[in-house]
């Protein structure tokens, strides 16, 4: 439907006054490009002004944007770099395009982490302070003003996630951590020592309920992804099941969790939970290179099938991205998820394949590996172009991506629109530039008949 037959259904009262918004906003999520603008620890110099200089030498773990003004952009290193982006700020310009350097920026020092970060947490009220987890068993709370740290949490194992409640004012940290426990840190205390038990491997990923502030869901190397009430001292609610996709009447409490408590929601590793917005579903991805949806009210298998293309290994976070609902029409919801050196764009409730979304670099890059696997009948991969992390930025349809190689990426909407803008302008451009060849060449046929024509000297009487 056309812009113009939504204006004319809205104003004869035929559709809803978000109907428009939501066209709008879903053509741009539909439109999204890699932007032409990159991030830079700093200009390259002088003597080579053309040199692209990473975000993070040692390549991006881990991003994410402050929903409070969805302005400032926090990317954490393998190298334990943290740095804040001003996605308001003005680009620099340099002889490869327009990049965006750092608001500020920590390097690793004795008082920061020790080894590479694993994710990233701004405070949900408010972006003036931040958390950040590490491979070297601590969570820190920083100032996001000076980049200082004001508090660290030794747990004693790997973290490999971190949640806060984007709704909750309890200010409890959920840890995703080597071991089988999900681990608890008050901020108000500072105690550590609350842990929920029932996983039996480690815990890979935490996600707080976005409409029940006491409800938390993980998932764990044992292929369960458990749902905890923090009021309560005993186990879990329950646990998801894969083969289970007609669910049950209601939340599940302490009373049934022992029928659900064998359940599997993958059948492997689940390193990656995400709930959509309303809370009504709960995103998870697995070893089992499986993306499942569940119905939160029956904590049923949708039984969504995402095909065969998503690859999913290791134990670092993969978190989807699920744009908010606002931004699209009923049961039209979407999903992007970070497959290796690409971004998988599919329809959530059914599992369709909308689009494969990859720089041009690493398109043209995986070209010539194809071509060079072909010739020599041997298959690789490039680590590098690896995709660690996705951010959406709150109020705009943006979205952000980390990558092993150390560079962020931004990805805009780029209409038809766009589209035919750039192709009159390189079509301007080129008549431009034929009219300075003809130029040229009246310029250069005049020099060649002043240099050919004969110069005589007459007899100066001499």
């Amino acid at each position: 439907m056309t812009t113009q037959q939504h204006l004319l259904d809205r104003a004869y009262g035929f559709t809803h006054n978000d109907a428009l918004k939501r066209a709008t906003a879903t053509s741009l999520i539909y439109a999204l490009q890699p932007a032409g603008v990159t991030f830079s620890q700093r200009l390259p110099p002088a003597d080579d002004p053309y040199a692209r200089i990473p975000a993070h030498i040692a390549g991006v773990n881990a991003l994410t944007i402050d929903r409070f003004e969805g302005r400032y952009l926090l990317s954490g290193g393998a190298d334990s770099s943290i740095a804040i982006w001003d996605l308001e700020a003005q680009t620099a310009s340099t002889e490869s395009g327009e990049t965006y350097l750092p608001l500020s920026a920590v390097n690793k020092t004795a008082k920061e982490h020790k080894l590479g970060i694993t994710q990233l947490s701004f405070y949900p009220f408010d972006s003036l302070a931040f958390l950040t987890s590490s491979y070297d068993h601590t969570v820190k709370l920083y100032s996001s003003e000076t980049l200082e740290a004001s508090a660290s949490f030794d747990l004693d194992a790997v973290i490999y996630n971190i949640a806060l409640s984007p709704i909750a004012s309890h200010l409890l940290v959920a840890c995703a951590t080597q071991g089988p426990n999900v681990r608890l840190i008050d901020l108000r205390s500072g105690a550590t020592t609350h842990s929920l038990a029932g996983h039996a491997g480690a815990v890979l990923s935490t996600a707080w309920s976005p409409v029940t502030d006491h409800l938390l869901a993980s998932g764990a190397t044992d292929g369960t992804v458990r749902f905890w009430d923090i009021r309560r001292s005993v186990g879990s609610l329950g646990s998801l099941n894969l083969e289970d996709s007609v669910g049950r009447i209601g939340a599940p409490t302490h009373s049934n969790s022992h029928a659900q408590s064998h359940g599997q929601a993958h059948r492997g590793a689940v390193n990656g939970i995400v709930w959509t917005e309303d809370g009504r579903h709960l995103v998870t991805a697995g070893h089992d290179q499986r993306i499942r949806v569940w119905d939160t009210s029956t904590y049923a298998n949708t039984l969504a099938n995402f095909g065969p293309m998503v690859k999913n290994s290791g134990l670092a976070p993969t978190i989807p991205i699920v744009p908010p609902r606002r931004n699209l029409p009923a049961r039209a919801d979407v999903v992007f998820y970070p497959n290796e050196h690409e971004i998988l764009f599919y329809e959530l409730f059914d599992g369709k394949l909308l689009r494969r979304m990859r720089r041009p670099e690493v398109a043209k890059r995986a070209a010539d590996v194809a071509a060079a696997n072909s010739a020599n009948g041997k298959g690789q991969r490039n680590a590098k172009d690896r995709i660690t992390s996705l951010a959406w930025r709150a109020h705009d349809v943006e979205m952000y991506s980390a990558h092993a190689d150390g560079s962020i990426c931004a990805w805009k909407p780029r209409t038809d629109e766009d589209v035919e803008a750039d192709e009159e302008e390189r079509v301007e451009e080129e008549e431009r530039d034929k009219s300075r060849k003809r130029k040229r060449d009246v310029l250069d046929d005049i020099y060649a008949g002043l240099t050919k024509k004969n110069i005589t000297f007459g007899n100066m009487g001499l």
